[in-house]
């Protein structure tokens, strides 16, 4: 990737990051530390990769993304605001009464929203399903899912991922989001899905293992998922909870509690230089 091409993605991203710190601190409650480790994900997905017009968000050619790790909504809620859904104002609003942008998505209610999610497991049968429909009318979008490695416990996942590979939903590419931790603590010590790579392809998935925050692996692996024909793609992106913010990373506490004023202004310093390191 061309080095201007990755420093606009990489400032996307820190946009993303501070727009979920944000968001969080407003509504004092949230899930920072899985909202930003998927930012590079989410700053590649709509800065380079997926067919989308924010002003036309319910466009049926468009490229559809579901976030099956619903509660990170703040990332997501924070790329369509950079991205120019809506205004990024919204995002002092998260979880308010009333307010558009709620701890989940929510498709009737929020533009640039495909499908509303939060009972994990559920989000990627939601996606296979958008894939066969698009299979069935000769349509040419491709369907993404943002799942969690502690999502991937759910028995229903497996029951979408063999459903997907039933129906060579080639059209589907799933993204597994392996930050190593869930509420409860690390996910090997949970209920380990170890080894994940091997489980996609035993289902019957093409299966791609990259770092969740190296642009040319990201790009590398969404350009080799839209050439693989007849199975859907899984890629493994090995993540880092919290990443971009020095006391969350790597600490599950982080997975859903706000910070409070201090914390706040420390997360938005750090996010701000790295920002503004990038814009020099």
């Amino acid at each position: 990737m061309e080095a201007a091409s990755k420093k606009e993605l990489m400032k996307f991203a820190c946009k993303i990051r501070l727009g979920v710190i944000e968001g969080t601190y407003h509504a004092k409650s949230g899930h920072p530390g899985g909202s930003l480790s998927i930012a590079d994900l989410l700053a590649y997905l709509y800065g380079r990769e997926m067919k989308v017009d924010p002003k036309n968000p319910k466009d049926p050619a468009r490229d559809r993304l579901v976030l099956s790790k619903g509660h990170t909504a703040p990332a997501l809620y924070a790329a369509l605001a950079e991205k120019g859904y809506f205004s990024a104002e919204e995002l002092q609003s998260l979880r308010h009464t009333g307010a558009m942008l709620q701890g989940h998505p929510d498709m009737k209610h929020t533009p640039g929203v495909d499908m509303s999610t939060g009972s994990l497991g559920q989000g990627v049968s939601a996606a296979c399903g958008m894939a066969l429909a698009g299979k069935i009318d000769g349509a040419d979008y491709r369907v993404y899912a943002i799942l969690g490695d502690g999502e991937i416990e759910e028995g229903q996942v497996w029951e979408a991922a063999m459903f997907a590979a039933h129906y060579k939903l080639d059209n589907l590419c799933a993204v597994v989001d392996n930050n190593g931790l869930q509420i409860d603590g690390p996910v090997s010590e949970v209920m380990s899905p170890y080894p994940i790579p091997e489980k996609f392809a035993a289902f019957g998935w093409h299966v791609i293992t990259i770092d969740g925050h190296d642009f040319d692996q990201i790009e590398a692996a969404f350009a080799e998922a839209r050439k693989v024909k007849g199975k859907p793609t899984a890629i493994i992106q090995h993540s880092v909870k919290g990443k971009g913010v020095s006391f969350m990373e790597n600490q599950v506490s982080w997975h859903g509690a706000a910070p409070n004023a201090e914390q706040y202004q420390q997360a938005k310093e750090e996010l701000t230089a790295a920002l503004a390191a990038l814009e020099a």
